[in-house]
């Protein structure tokens, strides 16, 4: 029988089911990788960035491109 089941992979490579799973059972699967969203990568980014963006160094660096207030 045939059997999906929807899991994460972690940044070290182990798979943890999104659901409760009884037992997987020894042998052969397919797995199958889904590109992540773009709203998901660039949530992903912007978490990131921002520690940079947010620095006074930086709000000083780009100043000059601000209008005139």
């Amino acid at each position: 029988m045939l059997q999906t089941i929807e899991v994460e992979i972690d940044a070290t490579g182990h798979i943890h089911p999104l659901e409760p799973v009884q037992t997987i059972p020894a042998g052969r699967a397919l797995l199958t990788l889904l590109t992540p969203s773009v709203d998901e990568v660039l949530q992903l980014a912007e978490a990131a960035l921002a520690e940079d963006w947010l620095k006074p160094e930086e709000e000083e660096a780009w100043a000059h491109l601000q209008s005139a207030k």
